[in-house]
């Protein structure tokens, strides 16, 4: 029953790897690039960010409950450093979904539209601001689940 679990807590990570990468590396870009208005492409790129979002979450929950679970409800197994870059994945998507996502929102609909607003307006840079504060954790939730990869193979190497 251990290596089941093991087996669905790296399932948990990857999974949610795969959707953090897919969005960025594929979805976005490709959004911005085969649809005609910018404004169309923000707002397919805010629905899957989102869906995604508590996608990640659940997974990112599920592995933290699966780990305690595996240790018999001890919290000392919550101490690994695997667990720690888990929690920070979700602490992270948590602030993205429900401060800077759930700003921007309401920046866009502010606008009414993105395309039209003009370069200089503020609601545009601010706009611009929480979009680099949003990729800046999604990198950070990209490299916290690579560093939880990491630790977790690290914990199959290690003697017991």
């Amino acid at each position: 029953m251990s290596n089941f679990l093991r087996t669905v807590e790296f399932l948990c990570v990857g999974l949610w790897l795969g959707c953090d990468t897919f969005l960025s590396f594929v979805v976005a870009p490709g959004a911005f690039f085969i649809l005609a208005r910018r404004d169309q492409a923000g707002a397919l790129v805010g629905y899957a960010l989102g869906r995604m979002h508590f996608i990640g979450v659940f997974l990112g929950l599920l592995f933290l409950m699966i780990r305690l679970g595996r240790s018999g409800g001890t919290l000392a197994s919550l101490k690994s450093p695997a667990v720690w870059a888990v929690a920070l994945m979700v602490v992270l998507t948590l602030i993205s979904q429900f401060t800077v996502s759930a700003k921007m929102a309401a920046l866009r609909i502010q606008m009414g539209s993105i395309e039209a607003t003009s370069a200089g307006s503020p609601l545009l840079e601010a706009f611009a601001k929480l979009h680099r504060v949003s990729v800046s954790l999604e990198s950070g939730v990209l490299l916290a689940g690579l560093a939880a990869m990491y630790w977790m193979v690290r914990e199959l190497a290690s003697p017991r």
